[in-house]
């Protein structure tokens, strides 16, 4: 089953890959590696999760947040490689959670991207990563990530 198939069975379908909100490009390849700049939770051009998580906003909505910005990542990949079955692996996803001061599951958060990656992608969308609470996001959103992949 491709990664488009895998989609239309968990009931998901790509955006449009969303415009950049400043001064730069939406990923950058550099030989077989495509660098995806900062995913917000953007749905339809605006942010569906704004807030922070463990202060306004729960787990389950960090966790939601942190998927629809993989799936608009994808909707990058997909554009950039040409398909999604031209990439070859995540490498490396960092998640950035607009936290309250006590929230420590940021973790749990990211886990909604990385498991999209994996869902969609196999053992293609297994990567490394990192996640980190932050006071602020753009435009406030409640997480952004970054997406590191390769080609193949």
């Amino acid at each position: 089953m491709n990664p488009e198939e895998k989609l239309a069975e968990l009931g998901l379908a790509l955006p449009e890959p969303p415009q950049p909100a400043g001064a730069y490009t939406r990923a950058v390849r550099w030989g077989e590696l495509i660098f995806v700049a900062g995913q917000l939770p953007l749905e339809q051009g605006k942010i569906r999760y704004a807030g922070r998580v463990g202060e306004g906003l729960s787990l389950e909505e960090g966790y939601a947040a942190a998927r629809l910005c993989a799936l608009n990542g994808l909707s990058v990949l997909k554009a950039e490689a040409a398909g999604l079955d031209r990439v070859a692996r995540i490498l490396r996803l960092g998640g950035f959670v607009c936290s309250a001061a006590s929230f420590t599951d940021q973790a749990k958060v990211v886990n909604g991207a990385s498991e999209l990656f994996a869902a969609v992608l196999g053992p293609r969308g297994v990567h490394a990563r990192l996640a980190v609470g932050v006071s602020q996001l753009p435009l406030g959103a409640a997480v952004e990530l970054e997406i590191i992949a390769a080609l193949g």
